[in-house]
């Protein structure tokens, strides 16, 4: 669902955390896309407080006689009510922790204002597991989350889509580069909680796998796959993770590609399932309106068909890039997509690494932070008028994630585009970011930490997060002391350690290669 950006990241984590996954299709033929990269709960605009002046607080309180009644309405420069703003005081879920008989580790947070459960269950059991199942099956992973959802050995297809619909409830199952979830959300009566659970299992424990509907699944994906060539930012991603990554499993789309798909067969999809969604290799969140020991009982329904299974291995880390590379895609049109960047971190699970990872977050929110104080994007956007946005993040998984640039621009001005955005980035390194910079930022992120916690998803989707890394409850109640934690010179440093420009990848989507002299060309 960056360390990128510790709760940046989280936002983005907790919605799907792969990076720019390709979504599956469903019984109603859901559209086929890629996630873009991204931040955290799926909210990367932050929220920086204004500040104001003694004076202009005093301008403000001055008499109505004073004011001119035929001039223009002009905005307020100045927030003086925050003048009175007292410090933040932030109050995170109380998590509860247990295991069941199958040992799935389990958080569980009880929210009692409405009477609604979510469940969220994740498996290491992405698309980078394709492989493993058959050689270049590419596609494996999302085919298998596409159809436990669509019958089982009980419910034909159209039988069990008109019992979740009856029920009211959301089913889904979802595979990303690294993860694979089954999510759920009930009312939390138990005439409409039982029987959601049952559909749930049904789908884990006998999928149908029908072959006619297999047929048709991939029909339809091979017309998505078609059509994605002609999304330049499609062709951008799958380009520059196949740059990136090479021979890793994190390289291929995770849908599949017009080769692999094909390929799939109705026992592969078995061997995966077999092999991947098993009690060893799973966890278990839940959110809601229920009493722990209702909580305890409800683990055990969902588990207890899973075959305990042996975890999955752990994934071999990517090698960075030894020099720059740059990769051009020909595109008629008349904007040029571009994306640039690196090999970046894997998930923090330690405090050092966790601070090393806030304190990049808060450099990199400065630099390449989707709002309008970010130096690319006021540089970029702003004073040279190249694209109308322009932003950057990290993206952690249980390997190393990408970190990642994008923005589109003019065919004419792409290479322009390009060498200002290296120059801001080589100046933020070289001279780094301002201490009233950094304060912004982290005034930001500490103001906007709560609204994580404004829904029982939001919650379900932290617990989710935690769980598959394996991450410790304080990891959510040392967020804010991370953020006091950060120093200048530190965020700088980390900076510098972390990003190396002169080796970028960049890849460009568009009419003209901006590699290539004009000169020569003409």
């Amino acid at each position: 669902m960056t360390q990128n950006n510790n709760l940046l990241q989280i936002r983005k984590d907790s919605l799907n955390h792969a990076r720019m996954p390709m979504q599956r299709l469903n019984a109603a033929s859901k559209k086929l896309s890629q996630l873009s990269m991204g931040i955290l709960f799926g909210m990367t605009i932050l929220t920086i407080p204004a500040q104001a002046d003694s004076a202009a607080t005093e301008e403000y309180r001055g008499s109505a006689a004073a004011v001119d009644t035929s001039a223009p309405i002009a905005a307020l420069s100045k927030l003086t009510s925050l003048n009175d703003a007292k410090p933040l005081t932030v109050t995170v879920p109380t998590i509860q922790q247990f295991k069941t008989e199958s040992g799935v580790p389990v958080r569980f947070v009880q929210t009692t204002t409405l009477p609604i459960v979510d469940v969220d269950l994740r498996f290491n059991a992405g698309s980078a597991r394709d492989s493993s199942i058959q050689k270049d099956g590419f596609g494996i992973a999302s085919m298998t989350a596409t159809m436990l959802t669509q019958g089982s050995k009980s419910l034909d297809e159209n039988k069990f889509t008109q019992a979740v619909e009856t029920l009211g409830i959301n089913l889904d199952s979802s595979a990303y580069k690294d993860m694979f979830i089954v999510s759920l959300r009930s009312l939390s009566d138990d005439k409409h909680l039982l029987p959601a659970i049952d559909l749930m299992t049904q789908m884990l424990s006998e999928p149908a796998f029908d072959d006619d509907i297999l047929a048709r699944n991939k029909a339809r994906l091979l017309v998505g796959l078609q059509q994605q060539k002609q999304d330049p930012n499609s062709l951008a991603s799958i380009a520059f993770d196949q740059a990136l990554y090479g021979e890793h499993p994190y390289a291929h789309p995770s849908a599949g590609t017009l080769e692999s798909v094909p390929n799939i067969g109705k026992q592969q999809l078995i061997d995966f399932k077999n092999r991947y969604l098993v009690a060893a290799n799973a966890s278990l969140a839940m959110t809601g309106n229920l009493t722990l020991a209702q909580a305890k009982k409800l683990a055990e329904d969902i588990t207890t068909k899973l075959p305990i299974g042996q975890m999955a291995t752990e994934l071999p880390e990517p090698k960075s890039l030894s020099q720059a590379k740059h990769i051009h895609i020909p595109f008629p049109s008349t904007q040029t997509t571009v994306l640039m960047g690196q090999l970046g971190s894997k998930r923090a699970t330690n405090t050092k690494d966790q601070q090393q990872q806030t304190n990049f977050a808060v450099g990199n929110e400065v630099m390449a932070g989707g709002d309008f104080n970010a130096r690319l994007m006021t540089e970029i956007r702003q004073n040279l008028g190249y694209t109308y946005g322009i932003s950057g993040s990290m993206n952690p998984m249980l390997a190393k994630g990408p970190y990642q640039i994008g923005f589109s621009t003019r065919n004419d001005k792409a290479r322009a585009a390009i060498d200002a955005s290296l120059e801001v980035i080589n100046d933020t390194l070289d001279e780094g970011i301002t201490s009233s910079e950094m304060q912004l930022t982290t005034d930001g992120l500490k103001n906007s930490f709560p609204m994580g916690f404004a829904s029982n998803a939001g919650i379900n989707g932290l617990l989710g997060m935690m769980n598959f890394y394996q991450l410790q409850d304080n990891y959510l109640t040392n967020y804010v002391n991370r953020i006091d934690q950060v120093k200048l010179s530190e965020v700088n440093q980390t900076m510098r350690d972390t990003l190396k420009p002169d080796d970028f990848l960049i890849v460009t989507v568009g009419q003209d290669d901006p590699w290539k002299d004009k000169k020569s060309k003409k």
